[in-house]
């Protein structure tokens, strides 16, 4: 197994471009803050962003629990790949990362320094310190049940390859919950203005009767009382409903959606007189 380190100071942009190293490296593996990521997916592990402090964030970076390292180490074996990258802020720490996981030595070191430029390791630290913001290398429909209710941003990644095709690749930024910065929180006020902006948009609904949302760790559940309109079939609409609450909430504020529960409660013949939700 070919072993590749990107090392670099905290905030500096590692794992912002850690899916260019490994795609020039030809890995497919990537170990980040206590994740396992291949291909842009998540496949074990935990995200060091997730803890509530920063020593915690450290040691499950570390892959310090015996658990959390074990659930790894199996994947690993596996998925038996080619090569994996490490990602870490010193040599120190990827020699550690490796050395807990049960990885070969490692094979070659490349450090931040050669693959940007001072005033990109700049962007990155401003990023970092002032903003609380840190990089994921994985879409963001991956993470955003592990980050659900915490800032989420999309950032697409354009690259040409060798043969000049394109290469789009997609990391999320996120707050992790020990950054002084805090949680990011979204009102329910908000989320139900959005639930019916966008259901109001559908023409077989005649009227919204309620709108209930429940809070969890993992994400929301949303429950919507309607009244249709006669002649429309329940099933289709409340499948149209479902997709376009889903589709509004989510693009608008990233909230992990465990599910959303239709309740047609009544039905109008009349209607004329479609009334504003």
């Amino acid at each position: 197994m070919n072993v590749v380190a990107l090392v670099g100071a905290s905030g500096t942009g590692k794992s912002y471009r850690a899916i260019g190293v490994a795609s020039e490296k030809k890995i497919d593996y990537i170990i980040d803050d206590g994740l396992l990521i291949k291909k842009n997916k998540i496949i074990a592990g935990k995200s060091a962003k997730r803890q509530n402090t920063s020593i915690a964030a450290v040691k499950t970076a570390l892959f310090s629990h015996d658990d959390h390292r074990q659930e790894v180490i199996d994947t690993i074996k596996n998925e038996k790949p080619k090569g994996i990258l490490i990602l870490g802020t010193s040599k120190r720490m990827v020699e550690k990362i490796a050395n807990h996981l049960k990885l070969n030595s490692i094979d070659e070191y490349v450090y931040i320094e050669e693959i940007s430029t001072e005033q990109e390791r700049k962007i990155a630290k401003k990023q970092r310190h002032e903003l609380g913001k840190h990089v994921i290398p994985v879409p963001t429909f991956e993470i955003k049940k592990d980050f659900s209710g915490y800032f989420i941003d999309p950032l697409k990644i354009l690259r040409k390859r060798e043969n000049h095709s394109m290469q789009i690749s997609e990391k999320s930024i996120v707050r992790p919950t020990y950054s002084y910065m805090g949680k990011y929180t979204i009102s329910d006020k908000v989320i139900f203005d959005l639930i019916q902006y966008g259901v109001k948009e559908i023409k077989e609904v005649y009227k919204v009767l309620a709108i209930d949302i429940k809070n969890y760790p993992n994400g929301i559940v949303i429950h919507v009382d309607i009244c249709a309109i006669y002649g429309t079939t329940l099933g289709k609409l409340a499948l149209k409903i479902q997709e376009q609450v889903k589709k509004e909430v989510e693009y608008m504020t990233a909230l992990n959606i465990i599910s959303i529960n239709v309740f047609i409660k009544k039905i109008i013949v009349d209607s004329k007189m479609k009334k504003n939700i």
